[in-house]
């Protein structure tokens, strides 16, 4: 697969980050004292992460995500300030399953000094997504399934309870109180979605992204690229695709915002010119939240924010 193979490409980069990790990480992150007694400094991959690591942790963690507003994981490449950022930390949260597949080096090195732990670990393997395409691996997308998302929550928790144990009752109970957050919105979304015609529960998007989130749901799901943006699409992708949405005439199609929408604008010209006029219907957040601050800032606001736009533009049969 593209995806598990694209960081060869920046292999000077990467042997240049990883000497400097070799340099910097001589000492284990409990060095620096008695974690019980300071604020556990947390360095996470995307706003995701991080924003579940802030409900867990509370006012007893500080929390930088690497990957902002419109950052694309999959071609993300560490900088030398990450690498002052992540030796820095105290614990490293990502998400594995090869979504930072660019950092993967990253993480093994550093993994051998301080607590560098992918949130996708230990879930239930029958619940991840593995189309045949993937060649055997698991689709990393899992943030669009609220209730399996939920599952990360306790491994955060784990972790921070395992490096801050005095303090291991406050981990759990702000844990119960985020999943129970989460299991709301998981009904809230289940009911929004069944308010589109069954006929028109269909979700096109720039890269494959959703597969979680129509599998929960009750959505078939296309995208244009695959489910990494490294694979790059073609003309014929963006003929198929448009094959396929004239001929079961769908309302509208989704830009991302961490994918250039030229690429969805390419579609939507391709089915104009066979006779149907589809529409884009809003922009959606796929591999990164919103701008800090606003409520796309936050995984229960990213999350409402999809839903709302995708019946918005799909609750009628006609565009």
């Amino acid at each position: 697969m593209c995806y598990l193979r694209q960081h060869t490409a920046q292999i000077g980069t990467a042997l240049m980050l990883l000497m400097l990790l070799t340099a910097a990480c001589g000492e284990d992150a409990d060095s620096s004292g008695d974690l019980a007694e300071r604020t556990i400094d947390v360095v996470t991959t995307t706003g995701m992460i991080a924003d579940a690591v802030e409900h867990v942790g509370g006012e007893r963690v500080s929390v930088d995500a690497l990957m902002g507003p419109g950052v694309d994981p999959h071609l993300y490449k560490a900088t030398a300030s990450d690498v002052d950022k992540l030796d820095e930390a105290d614990v490293i949260f990502y998400n594995g399953l090869h979504l930072e597949g660019r950092m993967q080096e990253i993480f093994e090195r550093l993994a051998e000094n301080k607590p560098t732990v992918a949130v996708t670990d230990g879930l239930d393997e029958s619940r991840l997504l593995s189309p045949p395409e993937f060649q055997g691996n698991h689709d990393p997308h899992l943030w669009f399934d609220v209730d399996l998302w939920s599952e990360t929550v306790r491994t955060v928790e784990a972790q921070l309870s395992e490096l801050d144990r005095p303090n291991a009752a406050v981990y759990e109970e702000n844990a119960d109180a985020y999943i129970a957050e989460l299991e709301t919105l998981d009904a809230w979304v289940t009911e929004e979605i069944e308010t589109i015609p069954e006929s028109s529960r269909v979700l096109i998007t720039a890269h494959d992204a959703f597969g979680y989130f129509g599998a929960r749901y009750g959505m078939e799901v296309r995208g244009l690229q695959g489910t990494s943006t490294a694979t790059e699409a073609g003309a014929a992708d963006v003929q198929g695709l448009a094959d396929f949405i004239a001929e079961r005439e769908i309302a509208a199609i989704f830009v991302e915002s961490s994918v250039p929408k030229e690429t969805i604008e390419a579609v939507q010209q391709a089915v104009q010119s066979r006779g149907w006029d589809v529409q884009i219907g809003g922009q959606l957040f796929s591999d990164a939240m919103g701008a800090e601050g606003t409520p796309e800032g936050t995984y229960d606001g990213m999350v409402r924010y999809n839903v709302t736009t995708i019946v918005n533009a799909l609750a009628s049969e006609t565009p």
